[in-house]
């Protein structure tokens, strides 16, 4: 039996879930989410918890049973809670700003680049820090988009600057060395 799989989801106060056969529909205080499971995994809905059955123990059908519990969670806490990805942009004169909903990238081109948020997502910018808050409540969306944004300037490695996530290890490379003697 799958460990992850058999794991029961805890439908916190306010989150509303609605199972239409292999479509399931949650909605709670920062949103709505609805998405199509697979017909091989049953989703059960009692006492304020929910379950995934698997119909059979064949390995594809194994391999559902995990993911489909895991995407049903992430709905739970993304209508509950919500998702945040933090970038840092590190380089001189690198910087990002606010305006309006839109984020502005200053970050070495010659003009700055404009991100739009998809619907659902909002963007918070710390200038002291240079960090920038990818927020919403679905957690594809927020990776999705906070990925969009780190791929403008990825960080190079050998001073390292450009746009990373928060506690990202970037490999450095040695420059040159000079020329060789001989």
């Amino acid at each position: 039996m799958s460990r992850i799989g058999r794991l029961p989801i805890t439908v916190p106060a306010g989150v509303k879930v609605d199972i239409n056969g292999n479509e399931v529909k949650v909605k709670g205080p920062k949103g709505e989410l609805s998405r199509l499971f697979s017909p091989v995994v049953k989703i059960e809905h009692e006492n304020g918890t929910l379950t995934v059955v698997r119909s059979s123990d064949e390995a594809p059908v194994r391999a559902l049973h995990g993911t489909s519990r895991a995407l049903l969670n992430n709905m739970v806490v993304g209508v509950s809670e919500g998702f945040t990805v933090i970038l840092e942009v590190d380089g001189v004169g690198y910087r990002p700003e606010m305006n309006g909903k839109n984020l502005m990238l200053y970050v070495g081109f010659s003009s700055p680049k404009e991100v739009v948020p998809p619907e659902g997502i909002s963007f918070e910018v710390d200038g002291k820090t240079r960090q920038i808050k990818v927020m919403g409540h679905d957690r594809e969306v927020v990776g999705q988009t906070a990925a969009d944004i780190r791929f403008i300037r990825p960080p190079e490695p050998y001073k390292g600057k450009g746009i990373r996530y928060l506690g990202e290890k970037i490999r450095r490379k040695a420059g040159k060395s000079g020329k060789a003697k001989k």
